[in-house]
């Protein structure tokens, strides 16, 4: 049935699905959990959407911004039509659960945003990738180019090999490059440092995304193999 699910995902335009039991998420903050969203998840199901390479080699600001967005509101539908397909298949029950917007916890001061979902560290249970030093994560084929989507299941189904880390062990690219200083050595990034910096809007009122040089700086934005 988990092959049959996986196919389900990407037949409807994933490049990548993993599955990982909720026993994988015991580290999770309290209220972050899958089972805190839905008790009777057994499940979790995590697919990405690749950016293309091309995009990382444009002005960030309209093209790279615009079709970054796009992603989003692509891997909410792909993960609704799952769970319906989910449900109606395999005689289950599923959940969406929105890859960014909407979430409740905001902290004003640091203005830092939690998802529902961790999708970054869901994405890593289900064996898809691991966190590179900027935060982003990196999977071995896309590199740090996906956006993550998550499905929970009242399925009970194993859990797919943790994915290998990518990121080169000397390599300080996407820390040294941030304009704001925002990436932390342990992985973390300053909210409050990196969103004035990077999100705006141009004179026309267009949203623009004014800064990702802690993507298109890492040597493995595309991959293992490339470091370039």
């Amino acid at each position: 049935m988990k092959e049959a699910i996986r196919k389900i995902v990407l037949s409807l335009g994933a490049d990548v699905c993993g599955f990982a039991s909720t026993d994988r998420f015991q580290d999770a903050p309290a209220g972050f959990a899958p089972t805190d969203v839905w008790s009777a998840c057994k499940t979790v199901i995590a697919f990405g959407i690749a950016l293309p390479k091309g995009l990382l080699e444009v002005p960030g600001n309209l093209i790279y911004g615009y079709f970054n967005n796009q992603t989003a509101g692509q891997t909410d539908r792909i993960a609704l039509e799952a769970a319906r397909k989910i449900e109606r298949d395999c005689q289950a029950k599923a959940v969406p659960v929105p890859c960014d917007a909407p979430y409740d916890a905001w902290d004003e001061e640091t203005m830092t945003g939690t998802g529902i979902l961790s999708m970054r560290h869901a994405a890593a249970a289900c064996g898809l990738g691991q966190p590179g030093k900027s935060g982003l994560l990196l999977n071995p084929t896309y590199g740090n180019r996906l956006t993550i989507g998550v499905i929970l299941t009242d399925l009970s189904l194993p859990s797919d090999d943790p994915c290998e880390s990518i990121c080169l062990p000397d390599c300080t690219r996407c820390i040294d490059a941030c304009p704001a200083n925002a990436i932390q050595t342990e992985g973390t990034v300053r909210q409050s440092a990196c969103r004035p910096n990077t999100f705006g809007q141009n004179a026309r009122g267009f949203a623009t995304v004014n800064c990702n040089r802690c993507r298109t700086v890492c040597p493995m934005r595309f991959g293992k193999g490339t470091n370039e």
